[in-house]
């Protein structure tokens, strides 16, 4: 089972830092994420998603190899990459995998001009060293699938040791 992580920074660019952090601290296998996706509310009030994963154009990759395979057994690779590369496009825009994105962009909504919000659903994770590499970010946390003794650590460890800005 994966536990929500919602927080919120005061600046447009600081959620993507943590997310590229998260995706290192991943690479030494020092956390698992099944999803990690940044919403920011720019100078101007507009929401905007950034997902980690682009399904639509995975799903058109994925479907065109899978369509130039099969129309090359039917003598029509041409229209057969076209077809699957149509078909998986449509398939990647349906499936939502990872934390839902209606409830990140009415979250998102909720913050301050010229601030981010980082969203990740994390699988498993070594708190003590991951903490230790997001604590000087710093951040508010917004919402959590923790117990609320766990979330109120959380928001401890980010408010003590992270950078005020």
């Amino acid at each position: 089972m994966s536990d929500l992580i919602a927080i919120a920074y005061d600046d447009e660019y600081k959620a993507e830092e943590v997310r590229l952090t998260l995706i290192k601290l991943q690479k030494e296998h020092l956390i698992e994420l099944e999803d990690a996706a940044v919403i920011v509310k720019n100078a101007e009030g507009k929401v905007k998603l950034k997902q980690a994963v682009d399904l639509t154009t995975a799903g058109a990759v994925s479907g065109g190899f899978w369509g130039l395979l099969i129309g090359t057994l039917f003598l029509s690779p041409v229209l057969g990459a076209a077809v699957g590369a149509a078909a998986g496009a449509a398939s990647g825009a349906l499936s939502d995998i990872g934390v839902d994105d209606n409830f990140m962009k009415s979250l998102g909504e909720t913050l301050k001009p010229g601030s981010s919000a980082l969203f990740v659903l994390v699988r498993k994770v070594t708190p003590d060293k991951v903490l230790d590499e997001v604590a000087p970010y710093g951040g508010t946390v917004l919402r959590t699938s923790l117990s609320k003794d766990e979330e109120a650590q959380l928001q401890e460890v980010l408010t003590s040791r992270g950078v005020s800005v």
